[in-house]
């Protein structure tokens, strides 16, 4: 029977270390950390994203600054606001909450973040830092998998990572922040001929294709450890006796795996809980640099 490695559990112990962080050093900084995200439009996963995160911020005293936008915004406007808060000085990270109306060009915005307030590591400087190993913020979600795998005494060195998906926000950074760990990388995606012979070579398999249960029992060898990055909510025929139309998943087929895999993260409460803890690492560590602090997190972050 596969570990389910518990992202839940781990994203509450870093919360709380955060708010350890945050109480010690807030007298010293003049203020507490602050954390803005820009939502633009009404995409529904967007509201219940944010709202998470929101929620997260107030759990353990990081400042809210963020707006919810109309879809009908212009690209200039949107960069005017994206700019007040750059010079605003109770912010320290700016989050631009994806996917963007179809108006908007997502990566016009985030190139007018500030590099220092980079929230999710997606400005072109920063995933330079990570390119060249140099300090700076991470995309959440790679990097809470690496603390995940770390927290767990997964190793890394030596060993055959595969990840499917190429995207900036995870795919990428996935890929370097595992290939600084001395994991053998290989990258697999949409235009990958014979999935199957690629993922079995895998020890460790990150799977962010955005497709519900892509990864079965015959793209897993015994034993590989399954991080799984997706999560869906997909209709189900029959109303269920909680009155639910629809299940969440991920992309992995989790009931085919439990018996072949050596560790799995669940959907929901696996990779998601992590994304969210390293969003507000990145905002406390930000803060840390503009109030010239000692590095609060040095313990925590070191990938």
């Amino acid at each position: 029977m596969a570990f389910h490695i518990n992202g839940r559990r781990l994203a509450s112990e870093i919360e709380q270390h955060l708010a350890a962080v945050i109480q010690r050093h807030q007298n010293r900084a003049g203020r507490p950390p602050g954390l803005a995200v820009l939502r633009i439009g009404d995409d529904p996963a967007s509201g219940v994203y944010v709202s998470n995160k929101e929620k997260a911020c107030e759990r353990i005293g990081i400042s809210r600054h963020g707006a919810h936008i109309s879809k009908d915004i212009t690209l200039e406007e949107m960069l005017h606001v994206i700019h007040s808060m750059n010079e605003d000085p109770l912010i320290d990270a700016i989050l631009l909450q994806l996917p963007l109306p179809p108006s908007l060009d997502p990566g016009i915005l985030l190139e007018a973040i500030s590099p220092e307030k980079d929230a999710d590591g997606l400005h072109t400087l920063n995933l330079g830092r990570l390119l060249k190993g140099e300090p700076g913020p991470r995309s959440c979600t790679p990097s809470g998998i690496m603390v995940l795998l770390a927290n767990n005494k997964i190793p890394l060195e030596g060993q055959h990572a595969v990840v499917i998906g190429r995207s900036t926000l995870v795919g990428k950074p996935m890929a370097l922040m595992l290939q600084s760990a001395n994991a053998t990388v290989t990258m697999a995606h949409s235009h990958t001929i014979d999935l199957s012979s690629i993922t079995r070579r895998a020890d460790i398999l990150v799977v962010a294709a955005g497709s519900p249960q892509l990864i079965g029992a015959r793209h897993v060898k015994p034993n590989a450890v399954v991080i799984d990055v997706g999560i869906h909510r997909v209709p189900i025929d029959e109303i269920t006796e909680n009155g639910s139309k629809s299940y969440l998943c991920g992309d992995v087929n989790s009931n085919e795996l439990e018996e072949i895999a050596s560790a799995l993260t669940p959907v929901p409460g696996g990779v998601g809980p992590m994304t969210v803890a390293m969003l507000l690492t990145n905002t406390v560590m930000n803060w840390g640099n503009r109030c010239t602090l000692d590095n609060p997190l040095e313990d925590l972050v070191s990938f």
